[in-house]
């Protein structure tokens, strides 16, 4: 072997040399970058090297790895933004700790070290309550779905209880237009059906039967002399007895037969279903008292109740959807013709109203009815899913993504909910990434570490419930 080939064979092995040890730097360097530590999910100030309980609530500690090669270069000779309960993390932008996700606060390196905090993150669609910042090996595990904010035409399906009541512009009565004594009945009993003409009591009315045989001798006299004078009284009768209820065939078999009967029947001059039974053999009623009172059910109102929250989106004139208990499978339509000026104090409900044709009387008072009512909101407003919003009870949040491993919890105002759908007043702007699936992952990550603004320095990441 030439010198050539010896100086080859030793600088190829000073390569490989250089090499394996870059590597083995370089996973010792990789394995130095990852902090393993032992924290609990209700006080993460606590920090262990090894498993165990919580020193405060016994709860058992929780498996933590940070790469710290994730958390900034070292900015300990200018301006910079570090964690308060982790000085080791130091950014040259504002942001949230890696480890415990508290914002950053500002540090201004001059003679005297001063601190300044920078104020809580806002923009101009809403407030960021919260940040987090997954790590490589969370975003592995962690496959979200995201909604852009949209705008969109909403209508409403406001679902209303309603209960059958006959209409009051049916109800109708058979009142006594004379004054007189009953002495017989022909309907049977309440709920019974009298058409118009039906026979309803034989009365016996001396002012009646004096009427009568005036008509007698008016028409008698007209017949003989044919005068003017007893044509006037005999029209004049005859209008009496009319309005007195009585029938023209009536007064003209008293005539033929050249007497006036001492019971009278009285024929009904309405129709309807007896709701009110009055007349009684041996009563005596004065004129305008009722002898029976009818509920006419060929039309039918249908009451139901709003909730306060629906009141406003109520009118007349809107169509409703009816579906009734007793006739499954039926719908039928009706028309909202009533809305009630005053809220129920009681119930915190309004009643409203619609009228239903009954013409074959299936439909009966006190029945139950299942309504909708389908209501088009005016302009198309931004929306969310319903899924993309967490609820506190106090508050409204939603998790926004703005880059592949941060995201930014922001609270909302929200309108009307519709179909899955949820109107955003206040909080978010159009085409902004919203989490569907996912967002009680990031809420509970926000919460272990302490990442919600308004639970800062409580020692526990609790939320504002």
């Amino acid at each position: 072997m030439n010198k050539y080939g010896l100086i080859l064979m030793i600088v190829a092995s000073m390569l490989v040399s250089c090499s394996e040890k870059s590597q083995k730097q370089t996973s010792q360097h990789s394995q130095a970058s990852i902090q393993t530590y032992y924290t609990c999910s209700m006080h993460p100030q606590i920090h262990e090297d090894k498993p165990g309980k919580c020193p405060i609530c016994n709860m058992n500690l929780t498996k933590v790895q940070m790469d710290m090669n994730e958390k900034g270069h070292d900015h300990s000779d200018g301006d910079h933004y570090t964690c308060p309960m982790h000085p080791e993390i130091q950014e040259d932008k504002p942001g949230t700790c890696p480890i415990c996700n508290m914002n950053l606060i500002k540090k201004v390196v001059d003679s005297d070290e001063k601190d300044q905090t920078k104020s809580s993150i806002t923009n101009e669609a809403g407030t960021v309550i919260a940040n987090i910042k997954l790590q490589k090996s969370q975003l592995e595990h962690f496959k979200p779905a995201y909604f852009p904010v949209s705008t969109m035409m909403m209508q409403k399906k406001v679902r209303l209880l309603g209960t059958v009541l006959q209409s009051e512009e049916k109800e109708s009565k058979i009142p006594a237009r004379v004054d007189g004594r009953v002495e017989k009945v022909y309907v049977q009993s309440t709920g019974s059906f009298i058409k118009i003409g039906d026979p309803v009591v034989d009365l016996y009315s001396p002012i009646l039967i004096t009427a009568g045989e005036e008509y007698l001798i008016a028409r008698k006299s007209f017949e003989k002399t044919n005068s003017k004078e007893f044509e006037n009284m005999l029209a004049q009768s005859e209008e009496r007895l009319k309005l007195w209820g009585i029938k023209k065939f009536q007064y003209e078999a008293w005539f033929a037969k050249g007497k006036v009967p001492t019971k009278i029947t009285i024929y009904s001059p309405t129709a309807g279903i007896v709701r009110k039974y009055n007349a009684s053999v041996g009563r005596y009623f004065k004129e305008g008292q009722n002898l029976f009172e009818l509920s006419d059910l060929s039309d039918v109102w249908i009451e139901m109740d709003v909730y306060e929250h629906d009141a406003a989106l109520v009118s007349i004139g809107q169509n409703v959807s009816l579906e009734f208990t007793a006739l499954p499978g039926e719908i039928m339509e009706g028309e909202i013709d009533f809305v009630n000026p005053v809220l129920d104090t009681t119930s915190r409900t309004l009643k409203v109203r619609t009228t239903v044709s009954n013409e074959n009387g299936v439909l009966k008072p006190g029945m139950i009815a299942d309504a909708t009512l389908t209501v088009k909101l005016e302009g198309q407003p931004l929306v969310i899913p319903r899924s993309a919003m967490i609820d506190t009870g106090k508050r409204k949040v939603v998790w926004v993504q703005k880059e592949e491993s941060k995201f930014q919890a922001k609270e909302i105002h929200t309108g009307y909910e519709s179909e899955g759908y949820v109107e955003v007043q206040h909080g978010l702007k159009e085409g902004e990434e919203v989490v569907m699936d996912g967002n009680f992952l990031l809420d509970a990550q926000a919460q272990l570490f302490g990442g919600y603004e308004d639970m800062k320095g409580q020692g526990s990441g609790g939320h504002n419930h």
